[in-house]
């Protein structure tokens, strides 16, 4: 991420403050369908991103383009595209993580998106055919977007279901495991928290995991939530991974480094 992008999501971040929960989620919807137009339509991108292009100009490209979105929504989009960002892939990424902002800012006190998420995560993954159907660069949008209705109906909130529904429609190259995890990641920043994957040989007890959560918490200065995954793979220990940080206590890697040296 470029010093210029990093600028721009602060500034576009402080666009959320003019948005209430009551209508953060359909502002966060809206957001989402503009990024897919945007990213759909190579000129209106390189509009919009281009750091030499007048503020004025391109808050004016929003509101002829995007005129059928809520006033809300154009005023938040403006102010995305009116910062400077390193390139046209990075306005995508802001304009769909300032979406997930949004919609996260919605849910109520004891809704957590991120659980959510990774749920649905897990199910993909541990699903071959589902995996393939959801990640597939063949198949269509309309039948991704269809397949995420279907399985989540009745079963995730309505801002969990928003999320992935973006996510799988535009996935900008991303495997379904890096856009639940990038998600999930923004979802608890915007609470304040961070997220803490566990990879695991084995289900941990919850005694261990609170242990292991107080540990963590203490030691990054701020409230970590959980993401367990079970990996057999990796023999014992556990693998924890928050944000771009790797904590590697498994045995199989323990292992590895160890024929490495005898290697050597």
């Amino acid at each position: 991420m470029g010093s210029a992008t990093r600028e721009a999501l602060v500034a576009a971040k402080g666009a959320l403050s003019s948005l209430t929960a009551k209508n953060s989620l359909a502002t966060g919807t809206e957001l989402f369908e503009a990024g897919r137009v945007v990213g759909g339509s190579a000129q209106l991108r390189s509009a919009l991103a281009d750091p030499a292009a007048a503020a004025k100009d391109k808050t004016a490209i929003v509101g002829s383009v995007f005129s059928s979105l809520s006033a809300a929504t154009r005023t938040v989009l403006s102010a995305i595209v009116s910062a400077r960002w390193s390139n046209d892939d990075d306005l995508l990424a802001g304009i769909e993580e300032i979406g997930i902002r949004a919609i996260a800012q919605s849910a109520p006190a004891k809704l957590s998106i991120d659980t959510e998420l990774f749920a649905f995560g897990a199910t993909v993954s541990s699903n071959a055919e589902l995996e393939l159907a959801v990640g597939s660069k063949l198949g269509s949008a309309a039948s991704k977007s269809a397949l995420v209705a279907e399985l989540l109906k009745g079963k995730a909130s309505d801002q969990a279901v928003v999320i992935i529904d973006q996510l799988v429609q535009q996935p900008r190259g991303r495997r379904i495991g890096e856009l639940i995890s990038t998600a999930a990641d923004i979802v608890a920043d915007q609470a304040g928290e961070s997220v803490a994957t566990i990879t695991a040989a084995a289900p941990l007890k919850a005694a261990q995991l609170e242990r292991l959560r107080a540990g963590l918490t203490k030691n990054y200065g701020r409230e970590l939530k959980l993401n367990v995954r079970i990996d057999p793979s990796i023999i014992g220990g556990v693998r924890v991974q928050i944000g771009d940080e790797v904590i590697d206590g498994s045995v199989s890697t323990k292992l590895n480094d160890l024929r490495i040296q005898l290697a050597g």
